[in-house]
């Protein structure tokens, strides 16, 4: 009887294995989310919203504190209540859509797209948010 050799690896649909499928599902999870929050107004007591864990554990404002509110915000065209909700994350929420664009873009291209940045736009990036959190919870 011949001896069958055992995969490490599942077999799964070569869909799975995309590059554009972690992408994709990001968006539409994403997608989801805004949809919900759209339609579910977070500065009105008792909606089914997660809770900032950092907030309920420590009191404090976390960097993304008002992320939700911020959100509901300016899909409603409210741009002065965006910006009182979060400013920081106004300001970076740019960015992090452009990150999204481009992972989308190279994964539909057929190529795994990860970026990549220096320690010292990490260290940047993390004092940014330490000092909005330090700043805000000041103020």
């Amino acid at each position: 009887m011949p001896v069958q050799k055992l995969s490490r690896r599942p077999r799964l649909p070569q869909l799975l294995w995309h590059p554009a499928t972690a992408p994709l599902t990001v968006l539409v999870a994403g997608l989801a989310g805004a949809a919900y929050v759209y339609a579910t107004d977070p500065h009105q007591p008792g909606r089914l919203l997660p809770r900032c864990p950092f907030h309920l554990v420590t009191g404090l404002l976390c960097p993304a504190c008002g992320g939700t509110r911020m959100v509901y915000d300016l899909m409603h065209g409210h741009l002065a209540m965006a910006w009182s909700d979060n400013r920081a994350l106004l300001l970076a929420a740019p960015f992090a859509l452009a990150l999204l664009a481009r992972w989308l873009l190279e994964g539909l291209r057929g190529r795994r797209w990860r970026p990549s940045f220096s320690a010292r736009s990490r260290a940047l990036m993390l004092l940014a948010a330490v000092g909005w959190t330090v700043l805000r919870n000041l103020v």
